[in-house]
């Protein structure tokens, strides 16, 4: 009897014809228990390509970008950074044109006016070597010039200071990133967490400058946040480099504030407590 798929050869399919019909699946691996493995999630399965059109040159070109709703958020550190399992999200935030140079966070990448674009053409774009997009997914490092190159590109553009601000506040949490992801087994680990370290309160520091400069020309919302999102995170950096009045200050605002929600209140509540121990332990080592 002629097979199933007997005929096929018309279409130069000529080694299909013995092919089973009902051939048993392939067994799914399973662990020692006999329970079927769990899938391994790699970080570029939270990823896709997504297309942009560059609001300098008007060329077109492709960005890794997380997938909504894709991560799941494990929590946040005192600052608001926002920790996801199995992905640093922050790594993916900048998005880079790569024939002229024009970078930006992607809340900001649209957004530009024409003196803006031709002083990024002019100061950027015109020595700026074209790069090519193939990675599947970015190092810490490559991140971190990526970030590098939206700060450059936003103090061309004049950009205002609040943008600025949240570039470094940003840049600063990638840093904290990479520093939790070194290896420690590498013979200069101690030396790269330093660095790290030294370079997270660079960028620390001029958020700060930049916050508190907004704060004091800008309307809010300011970079999306609100005012006593703002005054928190401010607060909090305040806090890290012992100017505790600053920090008291806009603690105290928040918690009097009738437009700070009460999950906001909470975690000012907090901040206060570890404010109010810092300042006991700083005078008590002046006596």
């Amino acid at each position: 009897m002629a097979g199933l798929l007997s005929g096929l050869e018309q279409f130069g399919l000529t080694n299909l014809e013995n092919m089973n019909l009902y051939e048993e699946a392939k067994k799914a691996e399973t662990d020692g228990d006999g329970k079927p493995k769990a899938p391994v999630v790699q970080e570029q399965d939270f990823l896709f390509d997504k297309s942009f059109t560059c609001p300098i040159c008007d060329r077109e070109f492709k960005a890794r970008t997380v997938k909504i709703g894709k991560a799941k958020l494990a929590g946040s550190d005192l600052d608001l950074r926002p920790r996801y399992e199995q992905i640093d999200m922050l790594k993916y935030d900048i998005i880079m044109c790569p024939s002229c140079g024009y970078a930006a966070l992607s809340r900001f990448f649209k957004f530009l006016t024409s003196p803006q674009a031709k002083n990024i053409q002019k100061t950027i774009s015109s020595t700026f070597k074209p790069q090519k997009e193939t990675k599947e997914i970015y190092t810490y490092d490559e991140a971190l010039e990526r970030y590098k190159l939206a700060l450059a590109n936003a103090i061309v553009k004049q950009a205002k200071n609040s943008e600025k601000a949240y570039i470094c506040l940003k840049t600063a949490w990638l840093l904290r990133g990479k520093a939790e992801h070194l290896d420690k087994n590498l013979p200069d680990y101690e030396a790269q967490k330093k660095q790290c370290e030294e370079q997270e309160n660079e960028f620390l520091r001029n958020a700060l400058e930049g916050f508190l400069a907004a704060r004091q020309t800008e309307s809010f919302p300011m970079c999306g946040m609100d005012e006593p999102t703002v005054d928190y995170l401010i607060a909090v950096t305040a806090m890290r480099f012992e100017q505790y009045d600053v920090s008291s200050r806009l603690i105290t605002g928040i918690l009097t504030s009738p437009n700070a929600n009460p999950r906001m209140k909470d975690k000012a509540r907090d901040v206060k407590d570890m404010l109010m121990k810092k300042i006991k332990e700083k005078n008590a080592s002046r006596k």
